[in-house]
């Protein structure tokens, strides 16, 4: 089973001193939403989200169908087929993707320490 891409979306409450901030880091902008509340910077190895007023916590973030740049896999596994394995081995879902559909869906899980993590494919 491979979850596609990583990042973390950071919830924040500035998002322009957050974007400065990633920048002083080494981090480049990928995608700049800000007008809409959120944008996506990389450095080498590692994505972040920075999304303003759209949820309380951070969440682990997988993109099932997507490379590290965003772009579609031709080959991946459907959101739905990885929510049916975790929840054959227990895991319960806080928010379904519904099975019956195809394409971009979403489901939310908590991990045993209460971190959530969404799997979020848009492909």
């Amino acid at each position: 089973m491979h979850l596609g891409n990583f990042s973390l979306s950071l919830a924040v409450k500035d998002i322009a001193a957050s974007r400065t901030f990633y920048e002083a880091l080494g981090f480049d902008v990928m995608h700049d939403q800000s007008d809409q509340g959120w944008m996506i910077l990389q450095s080498p190895g590692c994505t972040i989200g920075l999304f303003q007023g759209m949820f309380e916590d951070n969440i682990l973030t997988f993109n099932p169908g997507w490379d590290e740049k965003g772009e579609p896999l031709d080959d991946f596994t459907d959101v739905r087929e990885i929510q049916k394995r975790l929840k054959a081995a227990g895991i319960e879902m806080v928010q379904e993707a519904d099975e019956t559909t195809s394409g971009p869906a979403s489901c939310v899980f908590i991990d045993p320490d209460g971190n959530q993590i969404m799997l979020d494919q848009h492909v």
